[in-house]
């Protein structure tokens, strides 16, 4: 499928008339088209076609349909049938009134490009170019940052669960790429317990029995693929299953293969949550909990925008990070990406997360906005029941770089409102690595350097 842009379109005139004689006031679709002479343009697409084959539907044309469909809160299928029938959506679109539209599923089609090489970034810069041109948005005004959580689309599973989906998806991968490895492995106990995906729930009959089965045939999978070669061009499955064995199993002081406990239960523990892959088929996903009552496995939609009381509100940045990540670690990038589109805010409205004096200092430093939300609650019990020292019982002062603490005792040391307690905290002394790991570096063979290394 190639592009055949269409440069400088008009709005046919039996489309124009009978739409404003049928809307006298404008619809929101009709005023896309008005004040911003659409959002895109078909040649902001070039890139994302070849230049042979049969010419497809017009960029632009699904690109202004799917923010339609955000706007109204529309369906693939009622969209398309809107295109199809409204006269409004063939105005905003500049199509002919007997121009039959399309299927629903083209929508679902398109909106696969833009997740590609950045491109929807790229959009949102053009889209927010036309609306600062139409004077819907402008610079140093007011916005505010909300996050809301993406639930990923894989099945909640028990630990034991995970490790046999692991091992199914990588003989699923395995079997589609190098079918002969399966032979001489494959036998009719692999067939029962991997044959279909796993559902153990909970309450499981014979957990050991089964976390020790499944941890062997892990094993046996991996060497297998080792042995033969194959694990230097295995697909990211393979590695899926190699890091959850890592993340469930350990090897004792004898060598035996052991399950992974807590280290509050006597074992040697468990990686973070931010490290831990939570499914084979989203490798990605992360689990996240807020508080007692809301959890979730996948990822945090970070969403910026204008709150000015005279205009309209209109979204100027979007990231997407891993559930596990802190509020305060996207606000430089928002600042930054902000700057670039000539967006910066007057005020910042934020969440008690992105309060901490190093934050505020650096936006004002830096960008010149005043970042304003609720500062966090000090959570610990001492607290709570009025006993220890508070923030105000220590006097600060910065001439001398001095801190006095309510029993008049100052300090020796000054390092400012750094969000480390060293300026040297974030460039760590490496560790010398041991006579094995020099070996196994030597020999170029993959190890697990730390817990940073899985889901990367």
């Amino acid at each position: 499928m190639s592009l055949r842009p269409r440069s400088g379109e008009h709005v046919p005139s039996p489309t124009a008339q009978i739409a404003r004689a049928s809307n006298p006031d404008g619809t929101t679709a009709m005023w896309v088209r008005d004040r911003l002479e659409g959002l895109w343009c078909d040649e902001d697409f070039a890139d994302w076609y070849p230049r042979d084959g049969r010419p497809g539907l017009s960029p632009a044309q699904l690109a202004t349909v799917c923010v339609l469909q955000f706007l109204l809160g529309r369906s693939d299928r009622q969209a398309a049938e809107a295109v199809r029938c409204r006269i409004d959506f063939k105005y905003s679109m500049a199509m002919e009134l007997d121009d039959p539209g399309f299927h629903h599923s083209v929508l679902g089609d398109f909106r696969d490009r833009p997740t590609e090489d950045g491109r929807a970034d790229r959009l949102v810069d053009l889209a927010l170019v036309r609306l600062k041109e139409a004077g819907l948005v402008r610079e140093r005004t007011t916005q505010r940052t909300g996050c809301t959580h993406v639930l990923a689309a894989v099945r909640d599973l028990t630990r034991l669960e995970l490790v046999t989906e692991a091992v199914r998806a990588a003989l699923e991968e395995v079997a589609g790429t190098f079918p002969h490895l399966l032979d001489g492995l494959i036998d009719e106990d692999w067939g029962l317990r991997y044959g279909r995906p796993v559902r153990l729930g909970k309450n499981h009959t014979r957990p050991m029995t089964r976390i020790l089965a499944t941890g062997d045939d892990g094993v046996r999978l991996l060497e297998h693929i080792h042995r033969h070669g194959a694990h230097r061009t295995s697909g990211p499955r393979v590695q899926v299953l190699r890091q959850v064995m890592v993340q469930n199993h350990h090897r004792d002081a004898a060598g035996r293969r052991r399950w992974r406990t807590a280290e509050k239960e006597g074992g040697p523990g468990l990686p973070p949550s931010s490290r831990a892959v939570d499914s084979p088929d989203d490798a990605s996903a992360r689990y996240a909990r807020h508080g007692h009552i809301i959890s979730w496995k996948g990822f945090a939609a970070h969403l910026t925008e204008t709150c000015d009381p005279d205009g309209p509100n209109v979204i100027t940045d979007v990231v997407t990070t891993a559930a596990t990540t802190h509020d305060s670690q996207i606000l430089p990038g928002i600042h930054t990406r902000l700057a670039r589109r000539r967006l910066l805010p007057a005020e910042h409205l934020v969440d008690a997360g992105c309060t901490s004096l190093p934050h505020l200092e650096q936006a004002a430093r830096q960008h010149q906005v005043a970042v304003s939300g609720p500062l966090e609650t000090n959570p610990t019990r001492q607290h709570h029941r009025g006993e220890g020292f508070a923030r105000d019982d220590f006097h600060i002062d910065y001439d001398k770089q001095q801190v006095t603490c309510a029993q008049g005792q100052v300090s020796a040391g000054w390092h400012g409102p750094s969000p480390t307690s060293s300026p040297t905290a974030d460039t760590p002394t490496p560790r010398r690595p041991t006579a094995f790991q020099d070996y196994l570096d030597q020999h170029k063979i993959p190890r697990l350097k730390s817990w940073r290394t899985l889901g990367t």
